[in-house]
Order: structure tokens, then C-alpha cells, then sequence
């Protein structure tokens, strides 16, 4: 069978040396001679990954001593509700920018918790960042919610918010672990690992000590961050497949030159595509304003929005094996999402057939 080039916005490309060591490892996990998907989450077997994979996230990202890292069942929509379910005791509000699809579904959630304050005017056009000068803060918030990439509009905070003391949680979903981040500046920073670090099932949270023990009576124990914490995420019989895919794609990076190199990679990827759509004329065009263009996830229209055109393009792509190229059905047009495990060679594939395709149709 010929090369697939995924560029699907998740669940999305696993590296190709990952699959290798699963498929190793799938029927004799770490020497047992048995599936990790049959040992118990109570054997030393399992204890040893557990901290193996907490380890290699705190190595990746730098994270303090005063930071728990949890796997917990859910993924990023599970933490929706955990966030205020964990936090909004404090003062029984909270401030959530909402800069697109993912981080309004959080505030959404987060209503049936407490109140929540929209830092920003609502609006079903997301395609820009405002300055943080005309946000409306609350200095009496629990927290201050962001989500620094936004999967399906493509937008990506190139800036960490000043929240003036306020603990800043951070949905990192769609761009853990493409750069170095200061962990030091956010209380709770969280992402589901099907999207840039793993497969669906687990959710990668890292929290700093001082929010814990403040839960909500109501907050369920598989939640309750303090819980787990206490019980080094094995409260239950965690998703152990996905938690060892996620270190596996840690471990991964860590061997190609950590985040420094992911940071690397990704402007590289990114600009193949932006390039190609600033110098077509207007023929490709990327709503998105220039500074807060995500490299994780590049939206872009084809002719003025042109459905047909787009629907041709879309069918070309899948000629030569470039799946997963359809926009959300949110914004329609053509999404490609060139997460960590999508090569600069796969993208240099796509970029040569959106010059191909311009050089056809443009008029």
C-alpha cells in the first residue's frame, strides 16, 4: 500500500517510530511476556510506567516541584467540567476567554458550576486574539480560562495572559508539547493526548499544589484532581493503553531534541502552508489574523470560499493519499493539521500539490 499523508486534526498521526515499539511491546509489555492491556494497574509492571511517563513530561516541560502531573479518564472535555469542579469554590466565579469552538464549549460547561464571566464580547466569528487591554478581567475570579490553540479556527496565543495573580488554566489540547511553555505561569495547564501527544482516552493534566483540596462537594471522585493526585493516578484502573501510547510519543520527542526541536519543526510545517496561501494572490486565503496563526492547525478557504472548487481540491488531495484535509463542519474549506508526528517531508507533499492545484484554477 502506498504512504497515507495524515494531516486529520484528531485523533491524528502517531510518529512512525512509535507504532515500531507498540508493535513490540503489544504482546510482551517490558518483558512480561503478556499485553500491558492484561497486567494489572496494581503490578510494579505498571507502577514503573506510570512514574516512567510522569518523568518524561516533567523532563519535556520543565515542571516545577510543586506541580502534580495526573492521567485521568475523560480527555479534554472530561476537564471541562473538572476545572470548575476543582476551582470555582473559590469565590464562585470565573473569567473565560473564549476565542473559539473549544474554549466556549469549556464555558459552556462551566456554567452549571458557578458563575462565569465572558472576558470577551460574544461573537460566532472567531479570527483574532483582541488585546488583552480591552479584556474584562475579574480580580475577584477563582481562575482565568484560556485554550491556547483552538483545533477547529485555528488561532493559537502567542502570548501567556497576565491574570494579575489570578491561576491561569490553560486547555492545551491541539499544542502540548510543540514548544516550550513556562509552567510556572499557569495553575492548571490541561489537553486530551489524542491531537498532538498520544490517542484518545487520556487526559494530561498538570497542577500546582496550592489549587488541590478545594474540589466542590459535588465534584465525583474520578474528577477530583486531589484524589488523584493522592492516589498517583490510579485511583481506578486507569486507560493504561493510552497513557503508555502518550509516553511512548513522549519518550519520542525527547529522543528527537525535545520541545526547542518540536518549536522548530512546527514553524518550519506551518510556513510551508502560509507561504503558499500569502503568495496565491488571494486564490488560497486564511481568515485568521497573521500574529495568531496556529501551527498546529491551518484553516483555509480555496476561490472565495468556492465549495466545488473545494470539494475538487479535497478529492485531489485523496488521489495522492493527503487524507483528512476537510474542514470542521463549523467553517467548512480545508483544514491541515501538521501536529508533531507529520513530517516537514509530508507537508512539502501538500504544499507541492497546492501549487499545482493554484497553477490549474487560478484565474
Amino acid at each position: 500500500m502506498s504512504k497515507i499523508h495524515n494531516f486529520g486534526a484528531g485523533p491524528a498521526k502517531l510518529p512512525e517510530e512509535v507504532y515500531d515499539i507498540l508493535k513490540n511491546e503489544f504482546t510482551n509489555f517490558d518483558g512480561t511476556g503478556i499485553s500491558l492491556l492484561e497486567t494489572s494497574h496494581r503490578s510494579p509492571t505498571y507502577f514503573k510506567l506510570n512514574k516512567d511517563v510522569q518523568d518524561v513530561v516533567r523532563r519535556l516541560l520543565n515542571v516545577p516541584d510543586n506541580y502534580k502531573i495526573l492521567f485521568l479518564s475523560g480527555g479534554g472535555q472530561g476537564q471541562f467540567a473538572a476545572v470548575p469542579l476543582n476551582l470555582i469554590s473559590r469565590t464562585g466565579t470565573a473569567d473565560y476567554v473564549v476565542t473559539g469552538t473549544w474554549s466556549a464549549k469549556a464555558a459552556k460547561e462551566a456554567k452549571k458550576y458557578g458563575k462565569v464571566n465572558l472576558v470577551l464580547p460574544a461573537t460566532d466569528r472567531y479570527v483574532d486574539i483582541p488585546d488583552q487591554s480591552t479584556w474584562n478581567l475579574d480580580p475577584n475570579a477563582s481562575y482565568v480560562h484560556i485554550c491556547t490553540n483552538e483545533t477547529i479556527h485555528g488561532i493559537e496565543f502567542d502570548f501567556i495572559p497576565d491574570t494579575k495573580g489570578v491561576p491561569l488554566v490553560a486547555d492545551m489540547s491541539s499544542n502540548f508539547m510543540s514548544k516550550k511553555v513556562d509552567v510556572s505561569k499557569f495553575g492548571v495547564i490541561y489537553g486530551g493526548a489524542q491531537k498532538n501527544i498520544g490517542t484518545a482516552g487520556i487526559a494530561l493534566v498538570i497542577v500546582r499544589e496550592d489549587l488541590l483540596n478545594q474540589a466542590l462537594p459535588i465534584c465525583p471522585s474520578i474528577l477530583d484532581w486531589t484524589a488523584n493526585s493522592k492516589a498517583d493516578s490510579i485511583l481506578n484502573t486507569p486507560p493504561m493503553f493510552a497513557i503508555q501510547v502518550m509516553g511512548r510519543v513522549l519518550q519520542w520527542i525527547e529522543r528527537l531534541g525535545g520541545l526547542d526541536r518540536m518549536a522548530e519543526l512546527a514553524n518550519k510545517k506551518s510556513s510551508l502552508i502560509y507561504d503558499i496561501i500569502e503568495q496565491s494572490n488571494g486564490f488560497y486565503y486564511a481568515p485568521v489574523a497573521k500574529n495568531v496563526r496556529s501551527k498546529m492547525n491551518i484553516p483555509f478557504r480555496i476561490g472565495k470560499a468556492d465549495e466545488a472548487l473545494e470539494k475538487e481540491f479535497l478529492k485531489g488531495a485523496e488521489a495522492l493519499n493527503l487524507i483528512q484535509l476537510k474542514g470542521h463542519r463549523d467553517v467548512g474549506g480545508i483544514r491541515a493539521s501538521t501536529y508533531n508526528a507529520v513530517t516537514v517531508e509530508e507537508v512539502e507533499t501538500l504544499a507541492k500539490y497546492m501549487k499545482e492545484f493554484y497553477k490549474k484554477h487560478a484565474k
